[in-house]
């Protein structure tokens, strides 16, 4: 049995690279995790309160609209990223899908799976400029330093 890949994945390039760095550079006896974290909208989209702004109320719809629209674009990414991975030769008993709603944070939530039981985080690098990367930070850097007895890939 391989070790267990954790891929912290969105509909992103740098997301889709991460997993094309998978399929060419591991053996295919690895166990493949692509976990998405999805901001909790429910709430919000139910919201029906009083003390919630005029203008919130009036785009509250378009709102939903889009974050439902964004939840299926991250289910396709990640159908085309299992996809490659059987074409590279995993067999489909190795690969998990796995989305969960946003508990504590995106990072915290991936180092939260991480820390489940996988051996690597693999994550695509952010393309910020390094003055937005210095004050910003990124999803991989926070997961590069928050990991504790985990070895992280960063792909370009």
């Amino acid at each position: 049995m391989g070790q267990k890949i954790l891929v912290a994945f969105d509909d992103s390039e740098n997301a889709m690279r991460a997993v094309e760095f998978i399929a060419t550079s591991f053996t295919k006896e690895q166990e493949i995790t692509l976990f998405s974290v999805i901001p909790d909208t429910a709430a919000i989209c139910d919201m029906n309160s009083p003390s919630l702004t005029p203008y919130f109320i009036s785009k509250q719809t378009e709102f939903c609209v889009l974050e439902d629209q964004k939840k299926e674009l991250v289910n396709e990414a990640l159908q085309k990223a299992k996809e490659l991975l059987l074409k590279a030769g995993f067999e489909e008993k190795n690969i998990t899908i796995k989305v969960e709603t946003r508990k504590k944070g995106v990072v915290r939530d991936i180092i939260n799976e991480a820390n489940s039981g996988y051996d690597t985080i693999v994550l695509g690098r952010r393309g910020l400029s390094g003055i937005k990367d210095f004050i910003l930070g990124s999803v991989s850097q926070k997961v590069l330093h928050l990991a504790k007895d985990i070895s992280v890939i960063l792909v370009d």
